[in-house]
């Protein structure tokens, strides 16, 4: 535990995780599972775990929630039997979230490498989830679909159950909100 004085506690990262299991988790599945769920359940187990953890820092632990998170996802995926045991699938979970890690810093930083720099990247990434988790429903869904994962308006609609404007308007009304609740929290 001395290594980990360093690191807020992991209850900090609450909604970073919850974006990245919202990201994750196939909207089929939201009706059975929520994944506030799945991150209760990974800040557990990484409370019980600490004295486990040997990272030095926060983007170690970061990293280490991630995966925490991906077997419990990966658990969901089962018990649920939404798809047949795939060993690539449940592999590729951890990769995905990494993946939707670096997406979601992306979204908010170029390319810089000091350490001060990053430590500021990780900063705003967690904001970023926090300002997102208080958004509207729709809204952060709807930003969540078209930055973070890329997907087109037409199909953003679809999965909200909206037409092509009213979906265009919550991407509008939420930036703006977003934007808001980002230069607040600064």
């Amino acid at each position: 535990m001395d290594q980990a004085r360093d690191v807020r506690p992991v209850e900090h990262f609450r909604a970073y995780l919850c974006l990245l299991a919202r990201l994750q988790l196939d909207p089929c599945l939201r009706a059975k599972l929520d994944p506030s769920d799945l991150v209760q359940q990974t800040l557990l187990q990484a409370h019980q775990a600490l004295d486990q953890f040997r990272g030095r820092n926060e983007v170690e632990l970061l990293a280490w929630l991630r995966q925490i998170l991906a077997r419990n996802l990966a658990n969901a995926l089962r018990h649920h039997k939404q798809a047949r045991r795939d060993i690539d699938r449940e592999r590729s979970l951890d990769a995905t979230l990494e993946a939707s890690s670096v997406r979601l810093e992306a979204f908010l930083a170029a390319d810089d490498s000091s350490p001060s720099l990053r430590a500021e990247r990780n900063e705003q990434v967690l904001r970023l989830a926090e300002a997102l988790a208080e958004l509207p429903q729709a809204q952060g869904e709807a930003l969540t679909l078209h930055y973070l994962q890329g997907r087109p308006l037409a199909e953003i609609a679809r999965h909200l159950d909206r037409t092509p404007a009213a979906a265009m308007g919550l991407l509008h009304r939420g930036l703006i909100q977003l934007r808001t609740r980002l230069r607040e929290g600064k």
